[in-house]
């Protein structure tokens, strides 16, 4: 199982950024799906995640103006990051909580992407 995301990037303050994650292989099942950030040197922090009945979750530094989706026939996630400021630059990792053909449950991260806000 792997998670591959896309669309990172820099832009200006202000800006939007659309963030992207697919999960492909021996997935029965994906109950959460979400980002995660990282500065240097700090810990990986939650950005926002999204389950199987549609909840959503947001860190309090980001809601109201990022928004995270799922579809759940694709098994991807989406982040869309409006307004961005140069506090949320970071390195961007995608999550998924799922259950593998082994019947599994496993926790698997995509490998990060780069997102630059200059001021």
């Amino acid at each position: 199982v792997q998670l591959q995301a896309f669309g990172g990037g820099s832009v200006q303050a202000g800006g939007s950024l659309r963030l992207s994650c697919i999960a492909s292989g021996s997935i029965v099942s994906i109950n959460v799906m979400g980002w995660y950030r990282q500065y240097p040197g700090k810990e990986r922090e939650l950005v926002a995640t999204a389950n199987i009945p549609g909840d959503t979750n947001y860190s309090d530094s980001v809601k109201g103006r990022f928004t995270v989706s799922r579809d759940v026939d694709k098994n991807a996630v989406y982040l869309q990051m409006e307004s961005l400021k140069p506090e949320d630059t970071a390195v961007y990792y995608c999550n998924a909580d799922l259950l593998d053909y082994e019947i599994i449950r496993r926790t698997v991260w995509g490998q990060g992407t780069q997102v630059t806000v200059s001021s």
